[in-house]
C-alpha cells in the first residue's frame, strides 16, 4: 500500500466491544482490524482493557474470579472523515453490542519506518 500524507485534521473512531464477541467463527476485533487494513485506512490499533462495563452494567475484569472473563476491547481507527465513514458503514452490520465514538484529531506525525538493511550474517566456522 502506498504511503499517504495524513497531517492535519482527521477523525479517530473508537469501537468498544467485548473480547469474546465474534463475527461468525472469527473474533470480532480481528475482523474489524482486517477490514480496516483491507479498506486502506491509515491505522488501526486494538487495545485490551483490564476492566470495564458497558450498556449491560456487567463488570468485565481479569480479577477476581467472580467477574466475567469477557474483557473490554477498544479498537481505534484513524483516517480522513470520508474514509472513516465508509469504514463504519462496512463494519456496522458486524456490531451488535458495541459502542462507537468519533472525535476530531489533529495528526502531527504519520510516517512508516524506513526498511532496515538486512544484518550481515556471521561467518560460519
Amino acid at each position: 500500500m502506498a504511503y499517504r500524507d495524513l497531517k492535519g485534521n482527521h477523525i479517530l473512531l473508537r469501537v468498544f466491544l467485548g473480547e469474546s464477541d465474534r463475527d461468525g467463527h472469527e473474533l470480532l476485533y480481528l475482523s474489524i482490524m482486517k477490514k480496516a487494513r483491507e479498506m486502506g485506512l491509515a491505522g488501526c490499533t486494538v487495545l485490551r482493557g483490564i476492566a470495564g462495563f458497558g450498556a449491560s452494567s456487567v463488570i468485565h475484569s481479569d480479577f477476581p474470579v467472580e467477574f466475567s472473563r469477557d474483557l473490554p476491547i477498544v479498537i481505534e481507527v484513524s483516517d480522513t472523515r470520508e474514509r472513516t465513514r465508509r469504514f463504519l458503514k462496512a463494519v456496522e452490520p458486524m456490531l451488535s453490542g458495541a459502542l462507537v465514538t468519533e472525535e476530531k484529531i489533529r495528526v502531527i506525525h504519520y510516517r512508516h519506518a524506513p526498511k532496515k538493511p538486512p544484518r550481515p550474517r556471521a561467518p560460519r566456522r
